[in-house]
């Protein structure tokens, strides 16, 4: 590594940025905390309560976690001395083109200047700003605690030194960066996930599977298989000896011509798959769910963890 990261600033504190924060601080770094919301300091104490288990679980100190960060309404404050800042603001343009002319502005020089953009490229907000060259993407899946990557995507102007600063920032703090060498809404992560949700959508809408069921379909298949090898691997596993050419000349056609749904999007069809979703999950209350969840990625990444070679092995 060739960056050393000491203060961090977290513009916004919504779902994306408490749990920034609490991850930043458990390794280590002093963090400041800004957002207008009136409750933001009951907010980081609530959050950091909340995610120290998690954190905890993986193997981080979370004792004195408090004591390392610190609440600020005003954007300047907190980023006059930061290494790092992450952005996790509304997903606005305008907001964000505002708000990143006021980090170029005030930000020491030195430091990364991050967004947890989830759909918008830096380059919609960024193109008619000055000092651009250390502003990009680093879109974290919720939560970035717990979940570990981040998708690095530089911008137009953004410099390889900016992108390696990224990549050495989030190995840090213990993530999995990614960087895509090519700006399109919403990335790849998103993009992937769209495109199961709509197909999960048609089939329940043309009555093929409930929610409940489906859900069962990915957990007790896709999910297990993907967590551990993703798409292509799979695909090249399921070609046996002969890999992912084997499967590609033998079932790669009948896969070209299955065509996939496109769920309707009027409002009574979409009511009712809102309804069924409601129906099979709105009886248990969202911080039960979220901490079933929140369990259950801890000991799908322990196992894999547990899985994977020994390096000198």
């Amino acid at each position: 590594m060739t960056h050393t990261f000491r203060t961090a600033a977290v513009i916004g504190a919504g779902t994306i940025g408490l749990s920034w924060t609490a991850l930043f601080a458990a390794h280590g770094l002093t963090v400041r905390v800004s957002d207008p919301r009136p409750d933001l300091a009951d907010a980081v104490d609530e959050a950091l309560t909340a995610f120290g288990p998690h954190l905890a679980a993986q193997g981080l100190d979370v004792d004195g976690l408090a004591d390392r960060v610190h609440i600020t309404a005003d954007v300047t404050e907190a980023v006059r001395e930061a290494d790092v800042v992450q952005e996790s603001g509304p997903e606005r343009v305008e907001f964000k083109r505002q708000l990143f002319a006021q980090l170029v502005r005030e930000a020491p020089r030195h430091a990364l200047l991050l967004s947890s953009s989830s759909m918008i490229p830096a380059t919609a907000f960024t193109a008619d700003l000055d000092d651009t060259g250390r502003v990009l993407i680093g879109h974290p899946f919720n939560p970035p605690h717990l979940m570990p990557l981040v998708e690095v995507v530089p911008g137009a102007h953004t410099t390889e030194e900016a992108v390696q600063a990224a990549l050495d920032f989030y190995t840090f703090v213990g993530r999995t960066p990614v960087v895509e060498r090519r700006e399109i809404p919403g990335f790849v992560g998103n993009r992937l996930q769209n495109a199961l949700s709509r197909e999960a959508m048609h089939l329940v809408q043309q009555g093929v599977v409930t929610p409940e069921d489906l859900d069962t379909v990915v957990t007790h298949s896709l999910g297990i298989r993907w967590a551990t090898t993703g798409p292509f691997l799979s695909s090249h596993l399921g070609g046996g000896p002969g890999g992912y050419r084997h499967l590609m000349e033998h079932i790669g056609s009948a896969l070209g011509d299955m065509q996939l749904g496109e769920p309707s999007q009027h409002p009574d069809d979409l009511e009712r798959v809102i309804q069924t979703v409601e129906k099979a999950y709105a009886s248990t209350p969202y911080a039960d769910l979220a901490e079933a969840r929140d369990r259950g990625q801890l000991a799908v990444m322990t196992a894999l963890e547990n899985t994977r070679p020994q390096k000198g092995n």
